[in-house]
């Protein structure tokens, strides 16, 4: 007999998700923030807009190094294994998976479009729930050949960015320039762009839906579709294995970490090594030399993974553990107001401080935001049993208003 769905309580979270999804959350501010203060060609090429010297300069160094895909990538790792996670509890209440996980993931579409094209454009949900709709059909399949074909997907960006590269030498005249431009604007073309995000909130909206109409377009299919799916396939398998609930040894955990880092640090070191090299010049940086830190962001989140579960079980700092997983707890809520505090600082119905800020002040307001939402999120939830829009999305998602308040 099928037992009704319903969220899932607070006793019966995995802990080890929560506190690494509440990382993931924090640490994927530091290049979103770039998105927030900058022109968009900045967030790729850090020569095309700012101050990159001295201390602007190793902000940026250690931003690409330490956080640059590195949090994105654990957000779709762990958005994959959440699939596994729904869809078995599904099975266990005698209810359809795949029911459940398409009126799940067609409301968080409904959510990120709104926050992609009223909020901000670099909405990474739209692309997650998309992607979801694909990768579940892989949900049954042993860990073994979920990672095997989670690699294989991931190859194709770096495939089709070859391609591009080696094509380089046939484009018309008019092409290149595009592109270039594209990687490294004009003074029109900037201005441009400061002054639609400082003006009108019409003129905000508009640039809002160019920048997130391109993004759900033509960068979806030759990234973001391959990079996320490959990478939520890879989550199914870490979760099948038991990786990502903590269930392995320290010992495995603590090799898990040497492996990762002595990959993923030479590569990541080496691919800006020689982005500087080349000047970040387009022909090189966009295609050959971004491969560098696509691969070695997988190394390096895979070493962060590790830790986290090696924190997770041992006994120390059971109150600072409490608070990010409280903010894990709270992913989307603390996702999408990043975006708003984002937006009231920088874009012209706010502050109007978009273009002004370096990437030191960035850092700044960075730790900030840090510091609010680890603050908020233990004492909301000591109240209330979601998040504001976590609630949202499950009424949607059950078709039933949920209880808010705890008892």
């Amino acid at each position: 007999m099928a037992v009704p769905l319903s969220p899932t309580s607070a006793q019966d979270r995995i802990q080890s998700l929560d506190l690494l999804r509440g990382i993931a959350v924090l640490g994927i501010l530091l290049m979103n923030i770039q998105s927030f203060s900058m022109p968009g060609a900045a967030y790729l090429n850090p020569t095309a807009y700012g101050n990159l010297e001295g201390v602007n300069h190793w902000v940026w160094v250690l931003s690409h190094l330490f956080a640059d895909q590195k949090f994105m990538t654990l957000f779709s790792i762990l958005f994959g294994a959440g699939i596994l996670l729904v869809s078995e509890r599904a099975k266990r209440k005698s209810q359809s998976p795949l029911g459940f996980h398409f009126s799940r993931n067609f409301w968080l579409l409904i959510i990120g479009l709104v926050h992609a094209y009223l909020i901000w454009y670099g909405d990474i949900l739209v692309i997650y729930a998309l992607c979801s709709f694909l990768v579940v059909w892989l949900r049954n399949k042993p860990p073994r050949t979920l990672l095997a074909i989670g690699l294989i997907v991931l190859c194709i960006p770096t495939l089709i960015n070859l391609f591009f590269s080696a094509s380089l030498q046939f484009m018309p005249p008019d092409v290149l320039e595009e592109l270039r431009l594209d990687w490294h604007p004009s003074e029109e073309m900037l201005l441009a762009e400061l002054a639609e995000v400082r003006g009108s909130l019409a003129g905000l909206l508009a640039h809002n839906a160019h920048a997130a109409w391109e993004m759900h377009t033509f960068v979806f299919f030759v990234l973001f579709l391959w990079r996320v799916s490959g990478l939520m396939l890879i989550g199914m398998a870490l979760y099948g294995w038991g990786i990502l609930t903590a269930s392995r040894s320290a010992s495995f955990y603590k090799k898990g970490m040497l492996l990762g880092f002595s990959i993923g640090f030479p590569i990541t070191v080496y691919g800006m090594f020689q982005n500087f090299q080349a000047g970040w010049q387009m022909e090189y940086s966009m295609f050959t030399g971004s491969a560098y830190n696509y691969w070695g962001s997988l190394g390096l989140s895979y070493g962060y993974l590790c830790a986290v579960m090696l924190w997770s079980k041992s006994t120390a700092s059971a109150e600072i553990k409490s608070r990010f997983a409280a903010v894990g707890q709270m992913a989307l809520t603390n996702y999408v107001a990043q975006s708003i505090i984002g937006g009231i600082i920088f874009y012209g119905v706010g502050l109007g401080l978009f273009g002004q800020a370096d990437r030191l002040t960035q850092l700044g307001i960075t730790l900030g935001i840090w510091a609010l939402q680890f603050s908020w999120s233990k004492p909301w939830l000591n109240s209330f049993r979601f998040g504001p829009l976590e609630w949202t999305w499950r009424s949607l998602t059950y078709r039933k208003l949920q209880a808010m308040k705890k008892s």
